[in-house]
């Protein structure tokens, strides 16, 4: 089995807490019974994340903060907009268990760009969203433990390429672990720990 030593295969337990209106909140949690895996070097998390985790060995453990200027940058009132309603009802009808207030929504754009809107209102012509990361404008918390580093092997590294590339798995988050399996670090639409996502 060969390894690379330039990408470490990294599973980690976190929690990530920011401060909002002064108050510190709990805003994603990855226990260990449900980690976050990601392979260093890949461009699979927030760069600043990879940067501080890489260097960690198994047991370690973490607490560090992430300014919003190197997380999900600042929070822009202009990217909340109003779309057709009809974009949401391909077969003419609204699937109130996927669009709802609060719901985080997939789009594309005319160039074949993915990414997730939140549902902020459904009136009778439109919807509107926020285009804004889940967490733009928060300076990010991490706190947890390293449950595994090691090199990743080739097979991992190309495993993960395939899943970023949108081949398969959970559809480019990063989370996935070797085994193929679950995004760890997805919950609520957040996914903190996945950077690019």
């Amino acid at each position: 089995m060969d390894i690379n030593k330039d990408n470490k295969y990294i599973v980690v337990a976190y929690r990530l807490y920011t401060t909002i209106d002064g108050e510190r909140q709990l805003i994603e949690e990855t226990p260990e019974g449900r980690p976050f895996h990601f392979i260093s070097g890949m461009g699979m998390t927030l760069p600043m994340l990879d940067e501080q985790l890489a260097p960690l060995a198994k047991g370690d453990t973490f607490d560090f903060i992430i300014g919003k200027e190197d997380a999900y940058g600042d929070y822009y009132e202009e990217r909340i907009v109003e779309l057709d309603k009809r974009i949401f009802m391909p077969d003419g009808r609204l699937d109130k268990k996927l669009i709802y207030e609060g719901a985080i929504v997939p789009l594309m754009n005319e160039d074949g760009m993915r990414f997730n809107a939140r549902v902020m209102e459904i009136g009778d012509k439109q919807v509107t969203v926020d285009l804004n990361h889940p967490y733009a404008g928060l300076d990010l918390n991490f706190k947890g433990e390293v449950l595994e580093s090691r090199p990743a092997t080739n097979q991992e590294i190309a495993r993960m390429a395939k899943i970023l590339s949108g081949e398969g798995g959970c559809g480019g988050c990063g989370g996935c672990g070797s085994d193929g399996g679950d995004c760890g670090g997805c919950g609520d639409g957040g996914c903190g720990g996945c950077g690019n996502g």
